[in-house]
């Protein structure tokens, strides 16, 4: 049985380093990056320096697609479980900064950026549909050997993992959904949504700081790296075709899903209320759902030591069940 174990063990430790192998062929930088040009030299900039909020070792990874260029920030140890994180709408990966860290302890992380957000990664064709997204997902999957891996969406992230499950899910070890934009129920009239309209009027500036009040209990907790950052990408704005699409799923949908999804919502939050949390686990088989006090729409900012701690302890009882 021991050495059965052993045995296990160095399988994959082999696998995971051939993967590491086949990573070095994306670690070179593009033409994009290294030259950038003046619309996105700053923001390139403002993310690097974003980034560097993390406070951990990490790669970044420049993986060639249908669609153009996935960037992918990997971080954790190599023969950790693999943990896929996608982000809220402009958030882009380095969002993950009060996170980063407490994930990658154990597992090994790799934050895509939506490339049809700002970010670092680059579009050259377009996306006809929104399930397209799916596809480009699994490319991107695929190009990281990924066999099987949990899955952490916030926001609007929070659909596409669910989108993303219904269309393959059979890799998927489990899902966490960080307050997920339109997908137990439709956001609902709120004074925080009607500032955001009366924002529309506001400077950039602004409008940014007063829609991030909306979304957060603290912002001033927010990091000014990551705002500086978040500011030029809404500049950019992603509002686009897609977003029409983006509407709550059925309880038939959801109960296709087999795999655990634990779902955490703020109890200030302004895309979800106690609803998301009985949906959660009223039709997903395997789901669960908390609110965490304190917090608004980025709860991960908001509270990110208990939402850290809610995350990992729930991905090592998946593990340890099976």
């Amino acid at each position: 049985m021991k050495f059965i174990k052993i045995l296990s063990l160095f399988v994959v430790f082999i696998f995971f380093t051939n993967c590491e192998k086949e990573y070095m062929k994306y670690t070179e930088k593009p033409e994009y990056i290294t030259q950038p040009s003046a619309e996105y030299k700053a923001y390139f900039e403002a993310y690097d320096e974003a980034l560097s909020l993390w406070d951990i070792d990490y790669d970044e990874l420049y993986i060639p697609t249908s669609y153009g260029t996935a960037h992918v920030v990997v971080s954790g140890p190599k023969n950790g479980e693999p943990l896929v994180l996608l982000h809220g709408m402009n958030a882009s990966s380095t969002m993950w900064y009060p996170n980063a860290k407490a994930l990658a302890a154990e597992y090994r992380v790799f934050a895509i950026d939506l490339i049809i957000e700002p970010g670092k990664s680059f579009k050259t064709a377009e996306f006809e549909k929104i399930d397209d997204i799916s596809l480009w997902y699994q490319e991107v999957f695929n190009a990281l050997q990924l066999e099987s891996y949990h899955l952490v969406g916030a926001s609007r992230g929070g659909w596409i993992a669910v989108n993303l499950a219904l269309h393959n899910q059979e890799k998927i070890k489990s899902m966490v959904l960080l307050s997920p934009a339109q997908t137990f129920i439709w956001i609902r009239p709120s004074v925080g949504l009607l500032k955001n309209i009366v924002n529309i009027f506001s400077s950039q500036e602004k409008k940014t700081i007063r829609s991030l009040e909306t979304m957060s209990t603290n912002v001033g907790n927010i990091e000014k790296k990551y705002l500086d950052q978040y500011l030029i990408a809404t500049e950019k704005d992603s509002i686009n075709k897609f977003m029409i699409k983006m509407t709550p799923f059925s309880k038939d949908d959801f109960q296709k899903l087999r795999m655990p999804v634990l779902v955490l919502i703020g109890d200030d939050d302004i895309i979800n209320n106690e609803k998301t949390i009985r949906l959660a686990k009223e039709d997903i088989p395997r789901g669960e759902g908390e609110v965490i006090s304190n917090a608004g729409h980025f709860l991960s900012i908001d509270q990110a030591s208990t939402v850290n701690d809610r995350i990992v302890s729930f991905l090592i009882r998946v593990d340890e069940d099976q």
